[in-house]
């Protein structure tokens, strides 16, 4: 009877809990069994295991083999146990040193001949082995992702042979090298021609972390503005790009090493379902509001999405982190992104425009309006309106707009003044530090209590209105919020409501 026992992680949401490969050979009929809540893929791992040794010219034992997973109330998935499990099998028949196992962790899939092949899931991996203090073995393929994270010591194989020779200390394993991050150049603030209220409402946006609405017939440029945002928003520090990265690495759409420290552009299409918005599955995998955790997930044609599929943004919105529960277990992944949408006026895109070409009746442009619920609309703090151009705009001859880089800077040192302040963006101040941070002159309280009567703007609407006047402020420069402020801030609310009067 031997025992062998070889160090694994799962992948569950964002984390990567450890699991004990421990492999038992016994007397009997040859057999091989894995347990452990392995799903199909991790039981076929014996076959792949099996060819993988036997082409490695090791000696696949003809013996009764089982293989267990331990925590067993953990659910296994994928092939990435196909190393640890090997390497077990051939530790416990006395064809590797059992030794060495113990300061490593392994991950990678078997080929039938050996190679190993790439995985997902492996910078969370690798960030939990470093806590554990553990060297890890990954394939060659994600050596470059697994260097992310800094603090640990990885290694890089591209086969089974490779992996047996460094524990048998005939070879030692390359070191995994990270690629040289790139910044890819992202569409220009300076193609933009006119719009000016709505380029300071993105600049608005960027500088406080707010969320966006732009509303204006087709062709405004609602799309070529949205685009623009995530150009004007600061680099991502360390941790918030390795958050994101994490999420990109298990969500199974690949992570490009090179470009980790990019804060991320989700645009998915408007027939995408909730569970393709906020994730789930079987085993849950993260939606699109996660994969912009830290960066711009834009939501184009607004009344055209389910109503069901908006709804279940509300409470992602609020709280920056969203819970898939299941009957047996819930994952939870961060969720805290920007969030700007696009939407017409009316069904035909007209209503309101000077051209007066809108034949749409009150009842049609209503119901067109009412497909985004009002608590939707409560929770986004900037109603910016983005008229048609008019034709001496577009010459080619027009004067030059600001480019990103320039208003980038303003937004960074918008930015630096809400940190050293309150340690955040001024979008995601709680109710206490709103309070404290965003203090108004008497005759400026009573102009925003006019404003909310006059709106009927709810509580949430009046606490949004601060925060953007802060954030106005910031801008500025300015260590309190003048009138001028609270006035714009109160005018990016007005802008729906004067909108929907418009189109009625």
């Amino acid at each position: 009877m031997n025992l062998a026992i070889a160090h694994s992680r799962a992948r569950t949401g964002v984390r990567a809990p450890a699991v004990r490969v421990e492999v038992h050979l016994a007397g009997g009929l040859p057999a091989m069994s894995i347990v452990g809540l392995p799903e199909a893929a991790v039981r076929e791992a014996k076959d792949r295991v099996r060819a993988a040794i036997q082409c490695a010219q090791f000696e696949f034992p003809a013996r009764r083999i089982t293989v267990n997973l331990a925590p067993a109330d953990l659910p296994k998935d994928g092939g990435r146990y196909d190393l640890a499990i090997a390497l077990g099998i051939l530790a416990a028949s006395g064809q590797i040193p059992l030794e060495g196992l113990g300061e490593y962790e392994f991950l990678g899939e078997l080929g039938l001949t050996g190679e190993l092949r790439a995985v997902d899931g492996v910078l969370p991996a690798a960030l939990a082995a470093a806590d554990a203090g553990r060297k890890l073995v990954v394939p060659a393929d994600n050596g470059a992702e697994a260097a992310l994270a800094s603090r640990v010591e990885a290694m890089t194989a591209r086969t089974l042979l490779e992996v047996c020779a460094m524990l048998s200390a005939r070879k030692a394993l390359p070191a995994a090298v990270a690629v040289a991050a790139t910044r890819t150049p992202g569409p220009d603030l300076a193609d933009v021609r006119g719009q000016s209220q709505a380029r300071r409402a993105l600049e608005i946006a960027a500088a406080g972390g707010h969320h966006l609405l732009l509303i204006g017939p087709p062709g405004s440029g609602k799309t070529l503005l949205a685009s623009r945002l995530s150009g004007l928003l600061p680099e991502a520090d360390e941790d918030e790009a390795l958050e994101a990265a994490a999420i990109a690495s298990v969500s199974g759409r690949g992570l490009d090493p090179a470009r980790w420290r990019e804060r991320p552009f989700r645009s998915p299409h408007h027939t995408a379902s909730a569970v393709a918005l906020v994730g789930g599955g079987a085993e849950p995998r993260p939606g699109e509001i996660s994969l912009a955790h830290q960066g711009v997930l834009f939501l184009d044609e607004l009344p055209e999405w389910d109503r069901r599929a908006l709804e279940v943004l509300r409470e992602p919105l609020e709280s920056g982190v969203v819970t898939i529960s299941r009957a047996a277990r819930s994952s939870e992944f961060p969720a805290r992104f920007q969030l700007v949408a696009a939407m017409n006026p009316c069904p035909c895109g007209w209503a309101g425009d000077r051209s007066g070409r809108c034949h749409c009746g009150i009842d049609a442009i209503r119901r067109y309006r009412a497909r985004v619920s009002g608590p939707m609309l409560d929770r986004i703090d900037l109603h910016i309106e983005v008229p048609r151009l008019m034709p001496t705009e577009l010459r080619a001859d027009a004067p030059p707009s600001e480019s990103s880089a320039e208003v980038r800077a303003r937004v960074a040192h918008a930015r630096e003044l809400q940190r050293s302040r309150a340690g955040k963006v001024n979008a995601q101040l709680t109710q206490a530090e709103t309070s404290a941070t965003c203090r108004l002159e008497d005759r400026d309280y009573n102009l925003l209590e006019r404003a909310v009567e006059s709106l009927q703007l709810s509580a949430r609407s009046a606490h949004r209105i601060l925060r953007v006047a802060r954030t106005i402020a910031d801008l500025a420069g300015s260590p309190r919020i003048h009138s001028a402020h609270l006035t714009e801030a109160i005018g990016y609310r007005r802008a729906e409501r004067g909108s929907a009067m418009q189109a009625a």
